[in-house]
């Protein structure tokens, strides 16, 4: 049997969730400081949100806190390259005035530098790829691209042609970073 717990700076978020997994437990949190007491969880999963953060040490110190002796962390993000090449999602600040996203380019090597100082032992680091075969259609707006609203988030979609051509290549273009930790028994 397992507890299920999870953790969200948005109520939003956490409302939707709670409607899709009634049995879990929603908390109220941030990443810096995680609603949750030492030695509280056997697994740490992390989804698409390390790339917002600046600074990878304290929130790798803070799943290292909430973890017990042996327990494991995984965590999966949008891949450095496709955050160079302008894969940011945008997003309304406090005022509702338009931006983007703060997202930052995590390469393997700085999530590995930030776990190894809190006894956070790599088992496993990978980067998927995808292979498309051909260039997608050109994406078409849904409403003219008139407003900040309506228009796309990456151009990549628009273009995927040239996408195709810059990032695909026979190997294809790493799409994640997904990486298993462990940490060190006491």
């Amino acid at each position: 049997m397992h507890q299920v717990i999870g953790v969200d700076s948005s109520p939003e978020m956490l409302d939707l969730a709670r409607n899709r997994v009634p049995g879990a437990d929603f908390r109220l949190g941030d990443l810096h400081r995680l609603p949750l007491p030492d030695d509280a969880v056997d697994i740490v999963v992390c989804g698409l949100a390390l790339v917002h953060v600046p600074d990878l040490q304290p929130v790798m110190a803070e799943f290292a806190r909430v973890l017990r002796p042996g327990g494991h962390l995984v965590t999966s993000d949008v891949h450095h390259v496709l955050v160079l090449a302008g894969s940011v999602p945008i997003a309304r600040g406090p005022a509702g005035q338009p931006g983007l996203a703060p997202a930052f380019r995590h390469t393997a090597g700085d999530y590995i530098r930030a776990a190894l100082p809190v006894a956070l032992q790599v088992r496993r680091c990978e980067e998927p790829r995808l292979v498309p075969r051909k260039p997608a259609p050109p994406a078409t707006p849904n409403a003219p691209v008139d407003s900040w609203d309506n228009w796309p988030w990456s151009l990549m979609g628009m273009v995927s042609g040239a996408a195709l051509a810059a990032f695909g290549g026979p190997d294809g273009m790493p799409q994640t970073i997904i990486c298993h930790f462990q940490l060190a028994d006491g």
